[in-house]
């Protein structure tokens, strides 16, 4: 299970490489968007927010997801639009300060 102590979901941000030639131009970026946020929400994952992000990434993508088994399936969702997708579990800063406080 990856829910908070107080029953919320837990964040996950995923940054996104695109590779695949099909989806390189924008109107295409919007439909495999729209189609991306549709199936998340079929997996009880929560798409809150993505960026368009100047470096090494394309885009930056921050979902809740209720147990890390559905984080893994929105991954590999990404990865099924042409989608490189690296994903990895965050922890808002005030709550990181609470874990490490005792250390």
């Amino acid at each position: 299970m990856s829910l908070n102590n107080d029953g919320s979901f837990t964040k996950f941000l995923t940054l996104v490489t695109i590779e695949d030639a099909d989806v390189q131009n924008v109107q295409e970026l919007t439909r495999v968007w729209g189609q991306v946020r549709e199936e998340f929400n079929d997996l009880d994952a929560t798409l809150e927010d993505t960026y368009a992000v100047l470096g090494e990434v394309d885009f930056a993508v921050i979902f809740e997801a209720p147990t890390t088994d559905v984080a893994f399936k929105a991954g590999v969702t990404l990865q099924r639009h042409g989608l490189d997708a690296q994903t990895m579990e965050v922890t808002p800063t005030d709550r990181f300060g609470e874990l490490v406080e005792d250390l």
